[in-house]
Order: structure tokens, then sequence, then C-alpha cells
């Protein structure tokens, strides 16, 4: 059964496989353009709904390794305040939370 293997982590519910009716319809609507498909039975959400909102807890993006060459002063500070976690995870938050900040 090369190639048909299902991914799961511990926990994980296994999904049940789509009937062919359900892979039709699924193919009908993904050849169909945004604009042709019917959404009026959806209500918007308002914006306050989402003004709470956060990325759920599971979300990990994937990780790209790299080499890069840091002052030794910056890499000491930032172990120095790793707060129980690696410094190169503290040395992404920092990137992640200034592209957040020039992205607005």
């Amino acid at each position: 059964m090369r190639g048909k293997r299902l991914h799961t982590s511990v926990g994980a519910t296994k999904r049940k496989p789509l009937s062919p009716v359900e892979r039709r319809q699924l193919a009908a609507l993904e050849a169909k353009a945004d604009e042709a498909i019917d959404t009026k039975d959806i209500p918007e959400a308002p914006a306050a709904n989402w003004r709470l909102a956060r990325r759920g807890d599971l979300y990990r993006p994937v990780k790209q390794p790299v080499t890069i060459r840091l002052d030794s002063d910056i890499v000491a500070w930032f172990k120095a305040r790793g707060r129980g976690r690696g410094y190169q995870t503290e040395i992404n938050s920092a990137l992640r939370k200034y592209v957040a900040g020039r992205n607005r």
C-alpha cells in the first residue's frame, strides 16, 4: 500500500475516506470560480468577533534550517534571556514580532 500512508499525530482521530459521491461533489466545487459559489446562507462574521481571536495552539509553522552569522554579544544576550526555551527560539520570536510590526 505504498503512497497511501495516513499521517496522524498521537491522539488524532482517523479521517473517514470520502465516498465517490463526495469526491465528485468536491471536484465540482473546486472547479467553480469563487464568485460562482453561493454563500448566501453563511452569515458574515462581524469584525467584533475577531477582536479577541488568536492563532490556535496547534499551529506550527514549517521551520527551515539556516546558517547565519551573528555578533557574539547578540547570541549571548539571547542565550541569557532564554526563559527555559532555546536561544534560537527566542531569536525566531524576536524576528517574528519585528516582521509582524512592519506588516501592519
